[in-house]
């Protein structure tokens, strides 16, 4: 049973709800269910009137044994029991049949709203992502969706028709036996109803203590046993003993006000539920209406407290659905951080030539990650971006696959503003292998061939030999068929790093961007992977982030960084013998693969140069 915890929801938040709920069952997708939507109404409606009228029929059937009318195989009494027992049958059977071709209904307007919800989480910024838990944000999604069936099923078909029961009801008593009876049943519902919904907003309140006393507890006992090590170093196993004792009767506490809040609830509903009944039979006695009416009355009544009985637990679900509605909706109306312009036109790829234009770029509550931070990498050149953590090579990237907007100044490739050309025509004209390839949980295949889900079997093959990938993979006996594991824990780091270059080079993009691309690797693994790198490096404008800056010392032109700023610039052999930043790096690098070397008992050597 979900948690009796609802949050309270704002009266008008709730009707906004309501209504942005409704339409979603009467958007353009869903017009090819509207005659069910419409036929399930009826048959509602119908359910209930069928309802009210089988007592009717019970009722007369009683009176004619009662004056006697027993002649004959189908005496008056037979027909009216049995117009009895199909009314009956239809009030009940009705809402079955409805149901059973509804729920195609429903399923499909969750699939849409979830589906619009998750694309609409998709889409939006980095920063978004960054910020936000992803099982909170799946839970949201969920949630959401699944309250749409939900409270559908309990509004449409549940607590609405029993309101329109009740004043079925209450004209039937008025039309067939007395107005006092239709008062009666109207004033005592409508105390149950009032009684219930305020006892289950009390109950939920000490749900809600209960639940935090629950979790308490379960903190303590989970936090105690976790640090065991500590309790005994510090022989307090009395005492934490003794704080689980506290949290436990806390929790008991709270527990037993719960359960006896409960039992009030009940109680008190059949208290209202007698009342009711007592009062119509009452009524129906005093005013001389026959045995047959005051039975089909006091059918009628029980007919409508049965819905009625899962009112409290129907009133908090609804309550949640709604929160849960409205949270959906929230994320739903979060405009993305970065956006297509209304004009923007398709990226049209060159020769990868990179300019960026006095850039700067302030993150978010941050000091500045870049400030007028101007360069140019030819087309098809090598750019390597070096510096200490923090000084801004990352975020180049990130502004060059437009995650974010430069707060001032200009990205350009090949002449064209990142910001005017659409993000997905950009991005396919930027191959990335970052510093750790992570991949769904499916087959090599459908990894391999994320960046191009039209390739074929063939071109993935070589794409996958040209990054060394190929012993591996006939090495497996469903090869592409292998199943990677979640975020790929079946493979090695290198191979996942393989299958990222793999993928740029099946992508075959003008620019190849690379993000610490073997950082996490030993060293026997990145020269296997630096392999991989040369060849989709070919032919291409690459960038590349690198902390072992043997990985870019080949480069046509290394970058260096340091707050946010340029502050060299040249090739490998240049920037030694300028003895700045860049060569401290090296040299600090040096001295630290010399120094594991030697206690590896190998030879003393300088880094060697990658990617040439």
């Amino acid at each position: 049973m979900p948690p009796d915890d609802s949050p309270g929801l704002h009266p008008n938040s709730f009707g906004r709800v309501l209504m942005r709920m409704t339409s979603v069952l009467w958007r353009p997708e869903m017009r090819r269910w509207r005659f069910r939507i419409g036929l399930a109404l009826v048959l509602t409606i119908a359910a209930k009137g069928f309802a009210v009228i089988a007592p009717v029929y019970l009722g007369e059937g009683v009176n004619r044994i009662t004056e006697g009318e027993r002649a004959g195989v189908l005496a008056p009494f037979a027909i009216s029991f049995l117009l009895f027992g199909v009314a009956r049958f239809l009030s009940n059977g009705l809402p079955q049949l409805r149901d059973a071709f509804f729920v195609r209904v429903t399923q499909d307007a969750q699939r849409l709203i979830a589906v619009e919800a998750f694309a609409h989480a998709q889409a939006q910024s980095l920063q978004f992502h960054l910020t936000r838990r992803a099982g909170a944000l799946n839970r949201t999604i969920e949630r959401g969706a699944g309250a749409v069936e939900f409270m559908t099923r309990f509004l449409a078909f549940n607590i609405g028709p029993t309101l329109v029961e009740l004043a079925l009801v209450a004209a039937a008593m008025t039309a067939l036996y007395s107005w006092k009876l239709a008062l009666a049943a109207v004033a005592t519902i409508a105390a149950y109803v009032v009684f219930t919904v305020g006892v289950t907003e009390w109950r939920n309140a000490l749900r809600r203590s209960m639940n935090e006393a629950e979790t308490e507890q379960k903190a303590v006992t989970v936090d105690t046993l976790a640090n065991f090590e500590t309790v005994k170093a510090f022989g307090a196993e009395a005492r934490e003993a003794a704080r689980f004792d506290r949290a436990l009767r806390t929790y008991n506490d709270r527990f037993i006000r719960s359960s006896q809040s409960l039992a009030l609830l009940n109680g008190g509903q059949e208290f209202f539920m007698a009342a009711g009944l007592a009062a119509v039979a009452l009524i129906g006695a005093y005013s001389g209406l026959k045995a047959g009416d005051i039975a089909a009355v006091i059918l009628m009544m029980t007919n409508i407290y049965r819905p009625l009985n899962i009112l409290g637990f129907a009133w908090r679900e609804i309550k949640q659905g709604a929160v849960d509605l409205e949270k959906l909706f929230e994320l739903m109306a979060i405009r993305p951080d970065v956006e297509d312009a209304p004009d923007a036109a398709e990226f049209k790829p060159g020769k990868g030539e990179i300019r960026f234009e006095n850039v700067t770029f302030v993150h978010e509550g941050r000091a500045a990650g870049l400030e007028g931070l101007s360069f140019t990498a030819a087309g098809g050149s090598f750019v390597g971006l070096a510096g200490p953590s923090g000084a801004g090579k990352s975020t180049i990237l990130k502004l060059l696959f437009r995650f974010y907007d430069p707060t001032a100044g200009r990205v350009l490739i090949d002449g064209q503003d990142v910001r005017k050309v659409t993000q997905a025509s950009l991005r396919r004209a930027l191959g990335l292998v970052p510093q750790e390839v992570v991949l769904f949980n499916d087959t090599l295949r459908f990894n391999l061939s994320y960046a191009r889900p039209d390739a074929s079997d063939d071109e993935i093959m070589e794409a996958a030999r040209r990054a060394q990938l190929g012993p591996f993979i006939a090495s497996l006996p469903k090869g592409l068929d292998t199943k990677v594991g979640e975020r790929g824990l079946k493979l090695s780091g290198g191979e996942k790093q393989r299958v990222g270059v793999a993928r740029a080079i099946l992508l075959d993009p003008p620019i190849l961007v690379l993000d610490e691309a073997t950082s996490s690797l030993d060293s026997e693994t990145e020269k296997e992977v630096q392999k991989a790198l040369a060849e989709a490096a070919r032919g291409r404008t690459t960038i590349a982030v690198a902390h072992r800056l043997s990985t870019i010392a080949a480069a046509d032109k290394i970058l260096v960084l340091d707050d946010g700023r340029i502050v060299e610039a040249g090739a490998h052999a240049a920037l030694l013998s300028e003895h700045g930043l860049y060569a401290s790096l090296w040299e600090q690098q040096t001295r630290l693969s010399r120094g594991e070397k030697e206690g590896a008992g190998g030879a003393s050597t300088r880094p060697e140069p990658a990617l040439s």
